[in-house]
């Protein structure tokens, strides 16, 4: 007993000291609830309808960053540090400008108030490392991040993913008119509460161009990395690309769907192998 009363007590370090940011007035995050943890029964999910505000201080400062370690070729890209906390909470997405990363190893985006990440991140071809943990509005990711070859690496909130094992919460539905192809739609103005993106261009699967008309979206639950199975959204021009998909994560939907309560989920609490 004398030893465990002498015994000094251990100290953990904390690994994300130097992610998180500064502090400041006000929260550097918004309150999410678009997947309750407390109640027995999950409520229908949809996408996070905010546009990025390309006006904000913190969006600019931003844009600037990107700029910067594009130029200067830096392996370790934590952008949130730079800003205070109300210019972190002006932030909800990444600009297409993080292409241009492509020397970048490891993308910090710790307690993040982010809803979406852009299809861009595919572009990142070093990426090795990509932490977004506690971005708790951060609820799915693009299926571009599969282009990320040597990505081996995460820290996700899992618990705030669609689908995610522990507590199964639904996906949101995707549009009707992307199953059967759109009519007198503006790919280049979306409404990112109905299609997940303000605009979407490209192809997930092949890189072409989609033509309005052609665009089908899909859900699909893949491993990214060694550690993390992830929801992925599909943006595909063709059924053929939709074809062309990989096999779900075993212990998930194995088919590409469109979300929605229809969509049957393995049970909660069992962790896939």
């Amino acid at each position: 007993m004398s030893e465990e009363l002498n015994a000094k007590p251990q100290v953990f370090s904390n690994r994300w000291a130097d992610a998180a940011g500064p502090g400041g007035q006000g929260s550097p995050r918004d309150r999410c609830r678009c997947i309750e943890h407390g109640t027995g029964t999950q409520l229908p999910t949809g996408f996070h309808p905010e546009r990025q505000d390309t006006t904000a201080p913190g969006w600019i400062r931003l844009l600037e960053l990107v700029e910067e370690a594009a130029a200067d070729g830096r392996e370790v890209f934590k952008p949130l540090v730079e800003l205070t906390a109300e210019q972190r909470r002006q932030v909800i997405t990444l600009p297409p400008t993080i292409s241009k990363l492509t020397s970048v190893k490891h993308l910090v985006l710790y307690g993040s108030n982010l809803v979406r990440i852009p299809p861009e991140i595919g572009a990142m071809k070093s990426l090795e490392e990509f932490t977004p943990y506690t971005s708790y509005r951060l609820h799915w990711f693009p299926y571009e991040i599969t282009r990320c070859l040597d990505l081996r690496r995460s820290t996700v909130s899992t618990r705030a993913v669609y689908g995610n094992f522990k507590r199964r919460p639904p996906f949101p539905p995707l549009s009707a008119a992307a199953a059967t192809g759109l009519q007198g739609v503006d790919l280049e103005d979306l409404d990112p509460g109905v299609w997940g993106a303000a605009a979407i261009r490209t192809c997930s699967v092949c890189d072409q161009h989609i033509q309005g008309v052609n665009l089908r979206q899909v859900w699909i639950s893949l491993w990214t990395s060694g550690a993390d199975v992830l929801p992925l959204l599909v943006n595909a021009c063709s059924t053929a690309c939709i074809d062309a998909l990989p096999m779900s994560a075993e212990g998930y939907v194995q088919m590409p769907h469109t979300g929605g309560p229809s969509v049957s989920q393995p049970s909660a609490g069992r962790r896939p192998r």
